[in-house]
C-alpha cells in the first residue's frame, strides 16, 4: 500500500467524527481516554515530525488543545499506567517496577468513576493489577484483541457506548502500537534510506530499517483513533496520550531522559475547550485523573485513595486537576516535574535506579547506582542496531556508543539550548546553585514518596506480581 493509498483509506476518519448523538441525563462528559504504547512524543506532526502521517492526531489536536509540557514520572509501561489510573506517583502505589502491582486496597479510576455514577471501562493493553484495585469492565472481542483497528473492535466499543443512553461512561482505549515488534502499519511507506535520522540516534544502516518500521506503526496508532472517533459523540470529552518513550538507545524508554518521560497529552470536548489552542504549563501523568475527576463533577481534593502518605499528609492524590489551565487559560501548574526509574525487575536489567527533577529549563538526574553497568532491552537494542561497530569505524561516536551503558553520579541539562541532552554540564561550576536547589527539590519529593533510593530498587520483586517467580524469590530472601 502506497502513501495516497492508505491516506485515501483512513480519510474516512478525519472527515466522519462524530456519527452518534447521544441524550445525556445531565451535561457531564463522556470521557475516552486514548493511549498509545511506547511512543515518543517528537514523534508525530502534532509534535513537529513532519514525516510520521499523523492525519487523526493532527485534526485532534486542531480541535482542542494540545498541552507540550506533560511527564510521566515513569518510562516504562506497568508504572506508567498505573500512576495515570491511581493519580499516585509509583512508589507510592508500589507499582514501581515493571510488572508490578500496586499495594493493597490501592483504589483506581475505576473506582472513582463509579462513584460518580459512571459505567467504566477497558479495551486492550491493560498491564496492571492486582484485579480488584481496577475494577474495569473489560471490553473482549472474538479475535485476539491485539490490534484496535478490527471492525470486531470497534462494533464492541460502540455497543458499549449505546448500551445506557443515560448514563455517562469513561472509556480507555489502549492501544498496542507502537510497541515493538514494528510490523503493523503501511510498512512501504516510510523508505529508510529517506527518514531523517533524529539527533540522538546514530545512524546505521539497522537503526534506519527499525525507525522506519516503528514511523509506519505510528500510522496505524493514528489510523486506530480515526476509526474510534467516528462512534464518539460531541459531548466526550477525548484525551489522547503517547505514553513513554520509544524502544530506541535515547529513544526514551528505561530512562530519566526527556524522550522518555515527556509524553503527548491532548484534549478535546468541542464547545468547552478551545479549538486549536496550547498550553506549555508543567503537568504529570498523575494529574490528569484528578483533571478528569472534577470535569465530571466530582472533588478530587476529597477522594480517597486507600493509601497514606499524600503531599498534605493524608490518603489523597499526589496529583492535582490542571482544568485551570483549560477553563481559566492559565499558563502555571507546577513548578516541577519528576522522575524514577527502577530497572529491577526489566528484562536483562541491572540494579541502576535513576530518579529526576525537571524545571521549564532545567534537568538534573541522579544515577543511584552509576558505578554499576546499566544494561537492560535498550543495551541490546544497541547492539542489534551495529552501534558499536559504527563507533569503531568513526571514533567521535564512541563517547555515544559508551554513555548509554556507563554514566556519571549526575547529570545537568539545559533543555533551552540542549533539548536532546547531548551535553552534561553536571561539571560546570555556573550551574552548581542551580543543581543544588534542584537537588534540594529532589530530595524533598523522593522523601514524601518514602523512596530510598537503592534500598526502595533492592525491594522491587515484592511489588511485582505475588504469583511471580521474582516476587517469591523476594519473600524467600526476606525469611532467609
Amino acid at each position: 500500500m502506497n502513501r495516497r493509498e492508505f491516506i485515501k483509506q483512513t480519510a474516512v476518519a478525519t472527515v466522519a467524527m462524530p456519527s452518534l448523538l447521544r441524550a445525556q441525563a445531565d451535561d457531564r462528559p463522556n470521557i475516552v481516554l486514548f493511549l498509545a504504547d511506547d511512543m515518543t512524543w517528537r514523534d508525530c506532526g502534532v509534535y513537529g515530525n513532519p514525516e510520521v502521517q499523523t492525519p487523526n492526531l493532527d485534526q485532534l489536536s486542531r480541535e482542542g488543545m494540545r498541552f507540550d509540557g506533560c511527564f510521566t514520572s515513569t518510562s516504562i509501561c506497568a508504572p506508567t499506567r498505573q500512576q495515570l489510573y491511581t493519580g499516585m506517583f509509583p512508589v507510592r502505589n508500589g507499582a514501581y517496577p515493571q510488572g508490578g502491582f500496586v499495594r493493597p486496597g490501592v483504589k483506581s479510576m475505576a473506582h472513582h468513576f463509579k462513584a460518580l455514577g459512571y459505567r467504566v471501562g477497558i479495551i486492550g493493553k491493560q498491564h496492571y493489577g492486582p484485579p480488584e484495585s481496577f475494577p474495569f469492565e473489560v471490553l473482549k472481542t472474538t479475535g485476539s484483541n491485539e490490534l484496535l483497528d478490527a471492525d470486531a473492535s470497534i462494533r464492541v466499543i460502540q455497543d458499549f457506548i449505546d448500551r445506557e443512553p443515560g448514563q455517562p461512561y469513561c472509556l480507555v482505549v489502549a492501544s498496542r502500537n507502537p510497541h515493538l515488534p514494528y510490523t503493523k502499519g503501511p510498512q512501504d511507506m516510510y523508505d529508510p534510506d529517506k527518514v531523517t535520522m533524529p539527533p540522538y540516534l546514530i545512524d546505521t544502516p539497522e537503526t534506519r530499517k527499525r525507525l522506519a518500521a516503528y514511523y509506519a506503526e505510528i500510522t496505524a496508532l493514528d489510523a486506530e483513533l480515526g476509526r474510534c472517533m467516528q462512534v464518539i459523540s460531541d459531548n466526550t470529552l477525548v484525551v489522547f496520550s503517547t505514553e513513554q518513550g520509544s524502544a530506541f538507545p535515547y529513544g526514551g524508554k528505561w530512562t530519566c531522559y526527556e524522550n522518555g518521560l515527556h509524553t503527548g497529552l491532548i484534549m478535546r470536548w468541542p464547545g468547552k475547550i478551545e479549538a486549536g489552542s496550547s498550553c506549555d504549563a508543567l503537568v504529570q501523568y498523575v494529574d490528569i485523573l484528578p483533571t478528569l475527576l472534577q470535569v465530571a463533577g466530582g472533588d478530587p481534593t476529597q477522594v480517597d485513595t486507600g493509601r497514606a502518605g499524600a503531599p498534605d499528609g493524608g490518603s489523597g492524590f499526589d496529583g492535582k486537576s490542571f482544568w485551570h489551565l483549560v477553563a481559566e487559560n492559565g499558563n502555571h501548574h507546577r513548578d516541577y516535574v519528576y522522575g524514577a526509574y527502577t530497572n529491577r525487575g526489566v528484562r536483562d536489567g541491572t540494579d541502576y535506579p535513576i530518579r529526576s527533577v525537571r524545571s521549564n529549563r532545567y534537568k538534573y538526574i541522579a544515577n543511584l547506582n552509576h558505578e554499576g553497568v546499566f544494561q537492560c532491552n535498550v543495551t541490546r537494542f544497541m547492539d542489534e542496531m551495529g552501534w558499536a561497530e559504527a563507533a569503531e569505524k568513526n571514533p567521535a561516536l564512541a563517547p555515544r556508543v559508551h554513555a548509554l551503558r556507563h554514566r556519571p553520579a549526575v547529570e545537568f541539562y539545559d533543555l533551552e539550548n540542549d533539548p536532546y541532552e547531548l551535553k552534561n554540564l553536571s561539571e560546570d561550576a555556573q550551574y552548581a546553585g542551580i543543581m543544588k536547589e534542584m537537588r534540594a527539590e529532589l530530595d524533598t519529593w523522593m522523601a514524601q514518596q518514602n523512596d530510598r533510593g537503592m534500598e526502595t530498587e533492592l525491594e522491587a520483586y515484592a511489588h511485582v506480581n505475588p504469583a511471580s517467580a521474582k516476587n517469591k524469590l523476594y519473600r524467600e530472601s526476606q525469611n532467609k
